[in-house]
């Protein structure tokens, strides 16, 4: 059975309508095409970013057995309460040892200060004494010197005498005077000799005085040196034992700060995550018991692929949708690009001089803020993976 052909002029008329229709289709999809590259240009997006937030290693800051166990995980906590306790037994008798310690000191201080305070007194004492005898002295100096010159005045008058006497004799010779005057003169010439004798006697006492008083002065001052070298060794010793009652006094309060430290205590607000202390164990100081995740600035890290982030500025605007609410769009702010790649911080950098070199598009983390924290802190999480468009005027 023959089927009859088709009219060329409807065969040509449907290629006609092919490519029309063809041709629409292709300038439809450059128009969609031009749409989404000026989109694209306007709204730079990445999935590789999650929610970040601060998260503290709370520990014990001392060694100890955990007594106490206040929070369970993922609970709220505010900043200063009371998450765990350890056993404060030891810490008491350390705190009680101490202070006992510094009360005996300080009872060793205040012995070694009255010891300053009779030293000084002593010192006080002797010098006063050695002031009492320089008077002396410049006393017995004035007598030597009285005497000496009751010498001198008596020698002249021994003189006087022995020449009244040569007088007299030559005079009772020639018998121009009596002889009773002459013995007279001879009288007057013994006295002053013995009178003489007795001045040089009495200065001779008084210089042996004044030698002897010299050397009382010389001991006394020897008695006060020494004395003042006692009072500076038990000034030395009091010195010492006031750094002793100080290093006492400051093992005392670290002791009170350690039995402070068996109270551990929220550092910041946030929840309770990862507790791994339980009751009766050892730990170590430094040892971690929980981490706090605190969302009170919680932010977003997006990482961008270094070709798209040329036209990035801090203050642009940011629209952030967060995977485990779909359909809901939250308002953010581009808050800070970071000053290198994440390949330049990871723990083992790439080294391209050692060999081939192989060209990746690196991507760089880029700090983005909420601008409606407060409503969006209670459905966030650390690690939530978010999908956040930076819009580029």
């Amino acid at each position: 059975m023959n089927v009859p052909k088709e009219p060329q002029e409807a065969r040509n008329s449907k290629k006609i309508r092919a490519f029309i229709i063809a041709g629409l289709i292709v300038v439809v999809g450059l128009f969609f095409l031009t749409l989404y590259r000026g989109y694209a240009k306007k709204h730079v997006t990445t999935d590789d970013a999650f929610v970040e937030g601060s998260i503290h290693m709370v520990g014990a800051r001392v060694s100890g057995t955990v007594a106490e166990i206040l929070v369970r995980d993922n609970q709220w906590v505010q900043a200063g309460d009371l998450l765990a306790r350890l056993d404060p037994e030891p810490f008491h008798k350390a705190v009680e040892e101490a202070e006992a310690f510094m009360v005996s000191e300080e009872g060793r201080s205040t012995e070694v200060k009255a010891l300053v305070t009779a030293q000084e007194r002593r010192v006080a004492a002797m010098k006063a004494s050695l002031s009492r005898t320089r008077a002396a002295e410049k006393e017995l100096i004035a007598a030597v010197s009285v005497r000496e010159a009751e010498v001198r005045a008596k020698r002249a008058a021994l003189e006087q005498s022995r020449l009244d006497l040569s007088r007299a004799e030559k005079l009772s010779n020639q018998e121009v005077i009596p002889k009773s005057r002459y013995d007279q003169a001879r009288t007057a010439y013994e006295v002053a000799s013995a009178v003489l004798l007795a001045a040089e006697e009495l200065r001779n006492q008084a210089e042996v005085a004044l030698d002897a008083h010299k050397s009382t002065v010389a001991q006394i001052r020897a008695q006060v040196k020494a004395e003042e070298a006692g009072l500076e060794m038990t000034m030395a010793s009091q010195n010492t034992q006031m750094g002793q009652v100080a290093r006492r006094k400051a093992l005392a309060e670290s002791a009170i700060l350690h039995l402070s430290y068996t109270d551990i205590r929220a550092p910041a607000d946030g929840f309770v995550t990862r507790l791994s202390a339980e009751v009766g164990n050892t730990v170590q100081a430094g040892q971690p018991l929980m981490s706090l995740v605190n969302l009170q600035d919680a932010y977003v890290v997006a990482n961008y692929k270094e070709t798209r982030i040329g036209r990035f500025q801090p203050g642009q605007k940011v629209t952030i949708r967060i995977d485990s609410y779909p359909g809901e769009k939250f308002k953010g702010t581009l808050d800070s690009i970071m000053a290198g790649t994440g390949a330049a911080f990871t723990l083992f950098p790439p080294e391209n001089a050692s060999g081939n070199y192989v060209k990746v598009v690196q991507r760089v983390p880029v700090k983005i803020i909420f601008d409606n924290i407060d409503e969006v802190r209670p459905l966030l999480r650390v690690g939530m993976s978010v999908v956040p468009t930076v819009l580029i005027d």
